[in-house]
């Protein structure tokens, strides 16, 4: 498991399907079997290591749960009302995104990706072009220690941010709240880029909301491109169901992007260990987060990730 992962736990019939709109229920709530739902965070990876072998430095026992290919995930979304999910790249093939591809062509209008690919490499560009005519619409990207300074002024990140910029891609940030103020250093100077931080940049992990942390990440907002995934539930602030714990956080959040610059996510297969569930990563938005209209609800679960990963 990468050092990104480890430190995040340790601390057709689609086809059409796609084409309809929020259904109501006759009390004005959501309909979460018909919802048209989209996750906008899902790891995937398969026990085939003569196919799909693994990164170096990675072994089989890593690899937990030991399987999580896409019939496993669609027992968990489909009862939710998921119809389309992003899957990103897992650290365990490192560069090597073959399987999310596979994946992505096996379910067509199913699925999305975002990718990772060397920022170090002279052909950056040119992967991040031929990744994205497998269905990769972002890239991710997450520093190692003390690497997120040098980020700012390295060549081969600024390839990644302009073209990102110039093929209409996400950069998607992994990153821990200390990270932050190189994450604003760079839409300063790429403000054309599509961003997308993942799992409200980690903040509320250590179990407490800090509030300057989160005062940084709402900053960002001013900044008409970057995007927020209200996500990773299972491992934020007291990290147990119904999660409600976080509703000021996501509500602050929420006041500084709006709805759409926002979209929630699960990060399975992770939400659905320990005791945790699917369903109750989605209810937090769908059904618990009244400050939230409808269409708020609407835009969080699926027209923000539409618009950024399936344009």
């Amino acid at each position: 498991m990468s050092h990104s992962r480890r430190s995040f736990l340790a601390h057709s019939a689609i086809a059409s399907s796609l084409l309809l709109g929020p259904k109501l229920l006759a009390s004005g709530s959501l309909n979460s079997a018909d919802g048209n739902w989209i996750d906008a965070h899902v790891h995937v990876w398969t026990p085939n290591l003569t196919k799909y072998p693994l990164s170096s430095g990675f072994k089989k026992s890593d690899m937990q749960p030991a399987s999580f290919e896409p019939q496993e995930l669609f027992q968990h979304s489909e009862p939710c009302g998921v119809k389309r999910i992003v899957l990103i790249q897992m650290s365990y093939y490192q560069y090597d995104n073959r399987y999310m591809l596979d994946v992505i062509a096996a379910h067509p209008g199913v699925f999305s990706g975002v990718g990772i690919v060397d920022y170090q490499a002279a052909d950056v560009a040119e992967k991040m072009k031929e990744l994205k005519q497998g269905g990769v619409r972002g890239f991710r990207i997450y520093p190692g220690e003390g690497e997120g300074a040098r980020w700012v002024d390295h060549a081969g990140m600024a390839k990644m941010w302009t073209t990102a910029q110039a093929e209409n891609l996400a950069i998607c940030p992994l990153i821990n709240p200390t990270d932050l103020p190189f994450i604003q250093k760079l839409c300063q100077k790429y403000p054309d880029t599509k961003v997308v931080i993942d799992h409200f940049a980690r903040i509320g992990i250590s179990g407490e909301v800090n509030k300057e942390q989160l005062a940084q990440l709402c900053a960002l907002a001013k900044f008409p491109n970057v995007h927020v995934k209200t996500s990773a539930f299972y491992a934020l602030g007291k990290k147990k169901a119904p999660y409600t714990d976080l509703l000021p956080m996501i509500r602050q959040v929420v006041d500084a992007y709006s709805p759409k610059r926002l979209m929630w996510a699960s990060d399975c297969p992770f939400q659905v260990e320990g005791g945790h569930t699917y369903a109750a990563s989605i209810e937090l938005i769908r059904d618990r987060a009244d400050f939230l209209s409808d269409s708020d609800k609407a835009e969080m679960l699926r027209g923000t990730a539409e618009r950024v990963f399936f344009s």
